[in-house]
Formats: structure tokens, sequence, C-alpha cells
């Protein structure tokens, strides 16, 4: 098969999207699969990222040049419609699979279904209630959760969203989601033809052996600590933009750090990795406090592998994920986890190995930061084993895209038994 995937979430130094279409491209191409990555940057350009010989397939990202987003300008803008129809046509491929409501969906939408087999819709992000949710808290001018009332005032605001993502899902064969709580959502939302597959871990990198003594020095040494200091390292991956709620994450800490009656976490530290729009105003709210670093984003996913495995556990400020891989490395390499309880994040819960707490409020994640520290000080092992055994049950990355493979035959039979 041939698949192009359609998506303006592609940034020139990471992000959640680009790790996916990443890793699909390099497993369809073991499986013998061409794979298209369509995406907006600086200027049009052809890469060939991976080729598995003469008999394999070939993953390729093209490139369309755009204006840099106003929001974060390591992405751009997909405005150019008329490239994607044209490259669509020229590609013709089994599968053209949409990976933003916004402009990427406005330009698959817009090709000619003589151009392709069938075409489906990767939901990454619960974009509506998230900004949604963001711009609400922020209006009420705190962190905490959201009252009745805004909840009253935003229903029938949202409405016209879940408009458009219906209208986007109707003119697809299906809706991709990967988690369960995705499917009872959108389906509550009235949305056709919604279809789970779970993300995968890269097992064989993310996983108890990772850590290691050197890496937990060089996180001590972050916060310039002794090497052998008795100090809890907790940690925290993503991307730093409003929705992540890195300002929980951070204010939560600082009030553990300040209270004097806390002696269990007198000596913590908390090392966020990641870059993003975000990151200078977080910065900003650490600023007091030499505990929390932020090293950047970290490419090398054997390196984040052993950064995490390394850590005591991480703590997690998003309610919005549609899956929460980062959480889901973390417990691979056996890291307890605090979350919060809505959400892809609150689905990876498990009480051995993880607490949970009242999504945006930064007072009830530090009760459970401390209770989590707590609970490591009398039983870490067998919380290592546990985060690590409920990772296992996920399915590798390469049987996630085998079982995407499986639905895309499965969908493009169902096209061919209905005829044009």
């Amino acid at each position: 098969m041939k698949i192009v995937d359609v998506t303006e979430f592609y940034s020139d130094r990471g992000g959640g999207v680009r790790s996916h279409l990443s890793l699909k491209g390099h497993i369809l191409c073991q499986l013998g699969h061409d794979h298209v990555v369509l995406a907006p940057g600086r200027q049009d350009s052809v890469n060939t990222v991976e080729t598995a010989g003469s008999d394999g397939g070939r993953a390729r990202v093209i490139r369309i040049g755009g204006p840099a987003s106003p929001y974060d300008a390591s992405y751009h803008l997909l405005a150019r419609f008329d490239k994607i129809r044209a490259i669509v046509a020229r590609e013709k491929p089994d599968v053209l699979e949409i990976h933003s409501p916004y402009l990427a969906a406005l330009g698959a939408l817009r090709v000619s279904p003589h151009h392709y087999g069938i075409r489906t819709f990767q939901w990454h992000s619960d974009f509506i209630d998230t900004y949604a949710g963001v711009l609400a808290a922020s209006v009420a001018g705190r962190s905490g959760p959201l009252g009745p009332s805004f909840a009253r005032v935003l229903g029938p605001a949202t409405r016209p969203l879940w408009g458009l993502v219906r209208g986007i899902a109707r003119r697809c064969s299906a809706t991709l989601v990967a988690s369960q709580w995705q499917v009872d959502k959108l389906t509550l939302h009235g949305v056709p033809r919604v279809r789970r597959v779970p993300f995968g871990i890269e097992h064989t990198i993310f996983q108890p052996s990772a850590r290691s003594r050197q890496a937990r020095r060089e996180l001590l040494a972050l916060a310039g600590r002794d090497a052998n200091a008795e100090t809890t390292v907790l940690v925290g991956v993503g991307r730093f933009a409003v929705e992540k709620r890195w300002d929980v994450v951070i204010d939560a800490f600082l009030r553990i750090r300040s209270d004097p009656r806390v002696q269990q976490a007198r000596d913590a530290i908390l090392v966020l990795f990641g870059d993003g729009p975000e990151r200078d105003r977080m910065k900003a709210r650490a600023s007091h406090s030499a505990d929390v670093i932020m090293p950047g984003f970290v490419k090398d996913r054997k390196e984040l592998a052993r950064m995490l495995a390394s850590a005591d556990a991480l703590v997690h400020g998003c309610p919005f994920e549609t899956f929460g891989l980062g959480i889901a490395e973390a417990m691979s390499c056996g890291v307890p986890c605090v979350v919060p309880d809505q959400g892809g994040a609150a689905e990876m819960y498990i009480p051995e190995a993880c607490e949970k707490y009242i999504s945006g409020d930064a007072s009830a994640c530090a009760l459970a930061v401390l209770s989590l520290i707590d609970r490591l000080r009398t039983n870490a092992p067998a919380m290592r084993d546990a985060a690590a055994n409920a990772a296992r049950k996920l399915p590798s990355v390469r049987e996630q895209f085998e079982r995407q493979m499986a639905l895309y035959d499965e969908l493009t039979r169902g096209i061919c038994r209905r005829g044009p």
C-alpha cells in the first residue's frame, strides 16, 4: 500500500505528531509499504528519510512552503491547497489520512476521490475541550478545575466546533483514536465510524534496563547536586504549550519545596524535558527556584529513555491527552507517575504505581506528589515493577502499525465491495 499523511503539526524540533509519523514511516517501510508525509515547512522540499531495499517500502517527507505559525515559529501553515491536490493526484495513495482538523483537513477534503482509495482522520488532539478549558481557566484567573457555570457556558459555545469535526469524519471512512475515553467522547458527540488503534511503545528502548547510575548523576548535576545525594528526582516530558498545563506541575513542586513542614521532600528536583512556545514563560514562573530545570528537547529516543528510567517519578499536568505516550514510555521504563484525573493520562493510571489528582489543581497535585514520594521511600522496587508490567500490556510500535494496516485493508476492501 501507499499511505499519504497530511499534517500541519510537523515541527523542526519534534512534537508528538512528528514522532508518531516518523515511527509510522519507519515501520511501514520495513513492512514493504510506501509512506509519504505531506507537511508545511520553510520552503518546498522532498526528503527520502528511509528505504527498505529494492523490494521494500520507502518513506518520504514532502514539504510545502508556508508562513511560520504566529504561536510557534517552529511550525508552519499549510495553506497551499492547490499543491496538496497536485501532490496527492501524483502520488495516488491507497490511503489519504488527515492528521489535523484545521488547514490539513481543508486541504485533504478538497482532493478528488479519484486520486486515492480511502480517506481517514487521525484524532491527535482533543482541541475543542482543550482550548475551551484553557480559555475558561484563564478567564477565571486560576489554575483549578472549571466550575459548573463555565461548563454551562462552554457547552453551547463548542457545538459548532463539534459540528466541524462531524463534518470531517462523515467524509472519511474512519476516525482513528488511541484511547477508549476518546472513543466514548467522540461517539457521544455523534462522530461516526470511530475506531480505536492504541499507540505502541518502543519496548526495546523504553525499558527498566535503561536505568543507570551515570544518568542519575547527570540528572542530579543539572541542579548542582552531589552524585550521592539522597535527592528525589522528578521528571516531566512534553511540549511546552498552554494545554500541557506545566504551570500546575511547577506550582505544585514549588509548594512542596517551600513548605518547611514537608521534611520528606526538602531535597527534590524537577527536570522538565521539552521545548515550545511556553518554555520561557514557564522558566520565569520557576525562576526563583534552582531546583526546576528545563534542559530542552531530547531528540535521541535512547537518551530520553535513559533519563526517564533513571528518575524516581514522572509528574504530568495535561488533562487533555488523547493517549498519554510520554506517561506510557515512562512506565515502560519502570517509572511511577503522578497524573491528572482526566484524559488519556488518567487512562494510564494504576494504583500500584501511580497517584492521581484533580486536574488543574496545583494543591492536589502537590499532595499527590508527596504521597508518591512517601510510597517510594518504602516500596520503590515493587512500584517500579508494577509500572513496567502495566506498560508491557500495551502493543509494540510494530504491532500498532500492523493493526493500523489491517484496518486500512479492511476499509479498502469494504470500499471495493460497495463499488465507486
